[in-house]
């Protein structure tokens, strides 16, 4: 019995390994869609950057969910994943817009209150319980935040503000799939409002076109574009992959340090790529960010 039972725990422990190094390696792809697709807004708009994404990974998702249609749960194309999607076409949009302007380094490390954000509405909107340690956390968070952005004093101006849109659409979505999870699961809603984000922002590059305002081809304008679109829209799909074979191997109190390595990442890409690196302040705010996340997973 005693046997059975360390054979057992050893399983467990060997499938939290396994769920943790799916995490890391999610962690260090997401820094590579992000560099891909600034390098695109350099020869697209944004706008049409984030369609080629969208467009891009529903095309490496959709195969899949059909080879693991046997972990559909519930529509693909419920009102929920639609809501999902128009908020993930926020996130989406919002950052690379961002990105247009801002460092890699800069944009990631500001988008990276989300769990902070996601703590604040939990409590609001899922009324579940936050401890003091959760309030400190979020305080110190926002301090990073803040030396970051360093409000009347960026050189950016108001564009510094959008990696924080982007992290309240972030956390709205993942309250959004907390409360879809006891009908569908998440990869139907996962590639449901890939779809629906894909489809809306085809109609608002359309519409935006049409009016005059953007000028805009809806493809990839040369083959490097359209290797670079590729290589983005698999690296989104092969990350929601990974972080959803995390999840399921992991508890996800284990897994929320992990997702600090995409500050890590991003800035090892901004350096490579760009040759950006932080400042002293922009160094001072991820610590600062770090620890947030750091007394966020020590809390009960």
């Amino acid at each position: 019995m005693a046997k059975a039972d360390g054979n057992s725990s050893v399983r467990q422990h060997s499938k939290q390994e396994v769920g943790m190094v799916c995490m890391i390696i999610a962690m260090l792809l997401l820094p590579v869609g992000d560099t891909l697709a600034k390098l695109l807004t350099e020869v697209a708009h944004p706008l049409e950057v984030v369609f080629f994404r969208l467009a891009s990974q529903s095309l490496f998702l959709m195969p899949i969910a059909i080879l693991m249609r046997k972990h559909l749960v519930g529509s693909m194309f419920a009102p929920v994943a639609a809501l999902s999607g128009i908020l993930v076409a926020c996130t989406l949009a919002s950052i690379t817009f961002a990105f247009a302007v801002l460092p890699i380094p800069t944009v990631i490390a500001i988008f990276f209150v989300e769990p902070l954000v996601l703590t604040l509405l939990a409590r609001l909107l899922l009324r579940e319980q936050v401890q003091v340690i959760d309030y400190l956390a979020i305080g110190v968070g926002l301090c990073g935040a803040l030396m970051i952005i360093r409000p009347g004093y960026s050189q950016f101006g108001p564009v510094v503000l959008l990696p924080l849109i982007s992290a309240v659409s972030y956390a709205l979505n993942m309250i959004v799939l907390r409360r879809a999870r006891t009908s569908s699961s998440s990869l139907s809603i996962q590639c449901g409002a890939t779809v629906y984000a894909t489809v809306g922002m085809l109609v608002l590059v359309l519409c935006s076109r049409n009016a005059g305002w953007i000028d805009v081809y809806l493809y990839p304008s040369s083959t490097s574009a359209l290797l670079l679109v590729s290589v983005c829209g698999a690296s989104g799909a092969a990350s929601f992959l990974l972080i959803a074979a995390a999840l399921e191997r992991t508890s996800a109190t284990k897994l929320a340090p992990l997702q600090y390595l995409e500050i890590v990442g991003a800035t090892a890409a901004g350096y490579l790529v760009f040759a950006h690196l932080p400042d002293v302040y922009t160094a001072i705010g991820v610590v600062l960010i770090f620890t947030s996340g750091a007394l966020k997973y020590l809390s009960p």
